[in-house]
C-alpha cells in the first residue's frame, strides 16, 4: 500500500536528497512544503526539485511553515502517514543578527506542524535537529544523554526548543516523534553558505578563505548519503514514542586539515585570511552514534577523504553554472567553520 509523506524544506539540501530516495522506492506519495526564501538563491532550491516535477507521485506546495492557514490547506488535501520536518531558518551566525526570525520560524513553525499532526492524527513525526544543541560540550564524543541546557546561539536554542516541543506532543497526543541531531552534513547540492561548499568556491576563484581561530576547531562531517540512510530508518522507527538520535560520522577533522583536503582535490592552494573566533562557534563537534547504530542500524559508510572527493567532483561539474554564485552578504555571515545548519 502506498504511503503519504510530507517533507518540509524538501527543496533544500537534505530535503531534496530525501525526496529523491523516497521517490526511487516507488512506495511513497511525496508532498514537499517549501517557502523558497532568499537566505540563499531560490533558483538553487528550485533546481534541486526540478527533476521531480513530472513525477505523478510528487507534489510541491510553496508555503511558509509560519503560514498556519495555508499550511492547514495542505493537510486538508492529503492524508499524511508521516511528516519529516526539515524546514528551518538555518545557520548559527545569521541567527545572531535575526533571533526573532529564527524563533518565529524554527519554534513557531515546528509548533504549527505538531498541532496539525495532532489535529489530523499523523502518528510519525521526524524532526531535523542539530549538533548545535550541545553547545560547548567538553565531554566527547557527544551523547544523546548529555545536557543541552546551555546553547550558545539563537539557532541552537531554537533547535533544542523544537526537540522539547516534540517530546511534549509525543507525551500528550501519542505522536511518535524522532529527533535527529545532524552533524555537519555535506555532499552534492550542499548549501552554498556551508563551509565545504563556500571554501571550495573561494579556493576555485582564488579569493581569501577566512579561517576563524587557529584552524584547530574540529567538526564531525557527515556525508549526505549516510544522513539520508539515517533519516530513512527514522521514518520506519516504531519501538518507542520519543527518541533522539545523533547522526554523524563519529570521526572529526581539524579545519586546517579540511582545507588541505579541498586544496588537494581542487588542485589549487587556498589563500588563508586568519580571523578571531566568532560568537556562537564551538571548538568541536563529535557524535557518539552507538544509539543510532543499535536502534536504527545506522552505519555511516563514507569517510571524509572519499566524501570530499565526491563533493569536489560534483562542484567542478556545477562550477560554470552562475546560480551557485553567493552574494557577499552570505559570504560575510555564513558559518565558515561548517557548523551544521539544517
Amino acid at each position: 500500500m502506498q504511503k503519504n509523506i510530507l517533507v518540509t524544506g524538501g527543496a533544500g539540501f537534505i530535503g531534496s536528497h530525501l525526496v529523491e530516495c523516497l521517490l526511487d522506492e516507488g512506495a511513497w506519495k511525496v508532498t514537499v512544503v517549501d517557502d523558497f526564501n532568499d537566505f540563499y538563491s531560490p533558483c538553487v532550491k528550485r533546481a534541486n526539485v526540478s527533476c521531480f516535477l513530472t513525477n505523478p507521485q510528487f507534489s510541491l506546495r510553496e508555503v511558509d511553515i509560519c503560514d498556519t492557514e495555508n499550511l492547514r490547506k495542505v493537510f486538508l488535501a492529503n492524508k499524511f502517514d508521516t511528516i519529516v520536518h526539515l524546514a528551518a531558518r538555518a545557520g548559527v551566525r545569521p541567527s545572531l543578527l535575526k533571533p526573532k526570525l529564527y524563533s518565529d520560524t524554527n519554534i513557531g513553525g515546528t509548533l504549527n506542524l505538531l498541532e496539525l499532526a495532532r489535529e489530523f492524527k499523523v502518528k510519525q513525526f521526524v524532526f531535523g535537529s542539530s549538533s548545535s544543541v550541545y553547545g560547548v560540550n567538553y565531554k566527547v564524543p557527544f551523547s544523546e544523554t548529555d545536557k543541552i541546557s546551555q546553547p550558545i546561539s539563537p539557532y541552537a536554542a531554537t533547535k533544542a526548543a523544537g526537540e522539547l516541543l516534540c517530546h511534549t506532543y509525543s507525551h500528550l497526543y501519542d505522536i511518535r516523534a524522532v529527533c535527529l541531531r545532524f552533524f555537519t552534513v555535506y555532499g552534492a547540492r550542499q548549501r552554498p553558505d556551508l563551509a565545504i561548499h563556500k571554501f571550495s568556491r573561494l579556493i576555485w576563484e582564488n579569493k581569501p578563505v577566512e579561517m576563524f581561530g587557529d584552524g584547530t576547531t574540529r567538526r564531525d562531517h557527515t556525508y549526505i548519503d549516510d544522513i539520508i540512510a539515517g533519516v530513512r530508518a527514522a521514518i520506519d522507527y516504531s519501538r518507542t514514542n520519543y527518541e533522539v538520535f545523533n547522526l554523524g560520522e563519529s570521526q572529526t577533522i581539524e579545519l586546517r586539515k579540511l582545507i588541505e583536503l579541498l586544496e588537494k582535490n581542487l588542485g589549487k592552494r587556498a589563500v588563508i585570511k586568519r580571523r578571531p573566533m566568532q560568537p556562537g562557534d564551538v571548538p568541536q563537534t563529535f557524535a557518539d552514534i552507538t544509539k543510532a547504530g543499535k536502534l536504527l542500524n545506522y552505519k555511516p559508510q563514507t569517510k571524509i577523504e572519499e566524501g570530499i572527493k565526491k563533493f569536489v567532483g560534483w562542484f567542478c561539474e556545477q562550477n560554470s553554472n552562475s546560480k551557485f554564485q553567493m552574494p557577499d552578504s552570505i559570504l560575510q555571515i555564513s558559518d565558515s567553520t561548517s557548523k551544521i545548519q539544517v
